[in-house]
């Protein structure tokens, strides 16, 4: 089932899409939920409850065409969205020619982890802000976004995806020289920008996603393919990261967790290829759908 967060006249809507259409929750069962998408991932648990939306879904009428509905990010999550670095090993040795002689030249024993705010998420088709005048150095970053449906501390590795409710497509978007050389080399700052999150087009539930490690993943700019990898090549599957994660820290439900970028990015290109004002970013994975944003140079 493909969960969507969207724009139905002024007020945003949680609804299901098929391949036509998207309808609220408000119209197939008659629930009122607004736009809290953490509200209806508490409530799926009710197996009762998402059998009736099913059915109600294979309804025909209702609903807005789905080319003509305004999709917003699926999710907004109470708190920062938690990412994992240098998950792919062809990334990591793609990134070695930018780091200094003293930084990590293999990858580390544990992932590497750090948080972008939920300031920064936006929806699909939503702009992508230009960083000028702070930097031209802007970079496109495809990754599978994991979705936590169940609370859990210490979740084992076999437990790991009990606690997954589903999966979309983040862009973890980076200002790469504000990422490397600002604040000491912390990346919070260089990957915090406003827009700098894209998310979507909507949450595929987690039943609908057999293998998520075995997820054809792509980035297209202007058309162009730049990263074609497999989440099969993660360094760290997604078990481990949650376990990572949740050790001695409560994960929620409605938690977002972005699980690292194959190689192809811009920064790691000869000569660096960076993002400008008018280029349009595909974020593509198997059995989820396309992410496309355009960057934009702010007006005000």
């Amino acid at each position: 089932m493909k969960l969507v967060t969207f724009r139905d006249g002024q007020r945003p809507r949680v609804g299901v899409a098929d391949a036509e259409r998207v309808v609220s929750l408000r119209d197939l069962l008659g629930w009122e939920v607004g736009e809290d998408m953490r509200a209806v991932i508490e409530r799926f648990r009710d197996a009762d409850l998402v059998h009736d939306i099913a059915t109600a879904l294979r309804k025909p009428g209702g609903g807005l065409p789905l080319e003509k509905a305004e999709l917003l990010a699926p999710i907004r999550p109470s708190r920062n969205v938690f990412c994992v670095g240098w998950n792919y090993a062809a990334h990591f040795e793609e990134g070695k020619q930018t780091r200094s002689a003293d930084a990590l030249q293999q990858i580390p024993e544990h992932p590497a982890l750090f948080t972008k705010n939920p300031d920064a998420i936006v929806g699909p088709d939503s702009p992508v802000w230009y960083p000028a005048p702070y930097s031209v150095e802007l970079d496109w970053e495809v990754e599978l976004a994991v979705v936590i449906g169940r609370q859990g501390r210490d979740i084992t590795e076999a437990n790991a995806f009990d606690h997954v409710f589903g999966y979309t497509i983040a862009n973890d978007v980076s200002v790469r020289d504000i990422q490397r050389t600002w604040h000491g080399g912390q990346w919070f700052k260089g990957k915090n920008f406003d827009s700098h999150l894209p998310l979507g087009p909507w949450i595929v539930t987690a039943d609908e996603i057999a293998d998520p490690q075995a997820l054809r993943i792509t980035s297209r700019v202007n058309g162009v393919t730049k990263q074609d990898s497999n989440t099969k090549n993660m360094v760290f599957a997604i078990p481990r990261i949650i376990r990572e994660l949740s050790a001695g820290m409560t994960l929620l439900p409605g938690d977002v967790i972005i699980t690292g970028t194959p190689e192809g990015v811009g920064m790691g290109r000869t000569p660096p290829e960076w993002l400008k004002p008018g280029d349009v970013m595909e974020m593509e994975i198997e059995g989820i759908g396309v992410l496309r944003n355009t960057v934009q140079e702010r007006s005000e």
